[in-house]
């Protein structure tokens, strides 16, 4: 194409190039105009966001939930290290129970003798038993280690041995 020919083209439609950038420049206007008060808009938003409820800006805020937090993990491990120690106590305490009642002698009624054997989390303890009869009672104290005892064990004391490691 020839110079000429563009200039030619260029001067016939002039009046529809010039609308055409006139178009362009107002929608461009249009955009900018959306622009600022988005802009506006988002600055308002920003300037109350680091102001904060209590005149204090959002940075002192965050910076105030961080030490919270801290303060929280601090006495959750604290927390952790007592559990622990609770546990610990727990794993000692006589905490597993059986008992059985029972009629020691066929003449006697009721039953009144009894065998409580008391464990503690690794069945460790004592079984206290007490065979009541009509010229007295007689009470047994039977050291317990691991579920069983280095003393010979009456039935009723098996039996409560038995409830007793039942509880964990």
């Amino acid at each position: 194409m020839d110079i000429q020919v563009i200039s030619n083209f260029v001067l016939n439609n002039l009046m529809f190039i010039v609308a055409g950038l006139g178009i362009l420049i107002i929608l461009m206007y249009v955009v900018i105009l959306n622009l600022y008060f988005d802009l506006r808009r988002m600055k308002k938003r920003y300037k109350k966001m680091m102001t904060g409820v209590e005149s204090g800006n959002l940075e002192r805020m965050l910076i105030g939930h961080i030490d919270e937090v801290q303060r929280v993990k601090e006495q959750n491990t604290a927390l952790e290290v007592e559990n622990q120690k609770l546990d610990n106590l727990l794993q000692q305490a006589l905490t597993r129970v059986g008992m059985v009642r029972y009629r020691a002698f066929e003449d006697m009624g009721g039953d009144l003798s009894y065998a409580v054997a008391m464990l503690d989390a690794h069945n460790n303890g004592v079984i206290l038993s007490s065979v009541f009869g009509r010229e007295g009672s007689q009470a047994y104290a039977k050291p317990i280690e691991n579920g069983s005892s280095s003393y010979k064990l009456t039935e009723e004391e098996q039996q409560a041995l038995r409830e007793a490691m039942a509880h964990a």
